[in-house]
């Protein structure tokens, strides 16, 4: 769902890039600007953090995508709203999840006053 909202979000709105959905499987990437722009898309409902983050296992810090979208829904699974993270911001707010392995973004007040907010349509 979250995917489905953002790249018709994206596609909607002016002054934001077209998006296609990534091929499946694409590791950390669900969808790409006509640009080639890299986008990591994470959805959530009532959670206090988003899904996971793989980093490269040959290169940790090898970047990863440009820009990773948080799709906050309601209980319905209707939009609520969309924080787009460009790839500087997530390195400044990401943490660390010990037993996955992998980075994640919580979703405190002050991490999503760092990405740019945009209301449903």
């Amino acid at each position: 769902m979250a995917e489905h909202h953002a790249i018709r979000y994206y596609n909607q709105m002016p002054g934001r890039p077209k998006l296609l959905a990534a091929p499946v499987g694409t590791a950390n990437v669900d969808a790409l600007s006509r640009r080639g722009e890299r986008y990591s898309i994470k959805g959530v409902v009532d959670a206090k953090k988003t899904g996971t983050v793989y980093p490269d296992s040959i290169d940790p810090e090898k970047q990863l995508f440009e820009y990773i979208i948080v799709v906050k829904m309601r209980q319905d699974w209707s939009l609520d709203s969309i924080y787009e993270f460009t790839w500087k911001q997530f390195l400044e707010c990401r943490s660390w999840d010990k037993r996955m392995h992998a980075w994640y973004l919580g979703l405190s007040v002050k991490t999503l006053a760092t990405a740019e907010r945009f209301p449903p349509l």
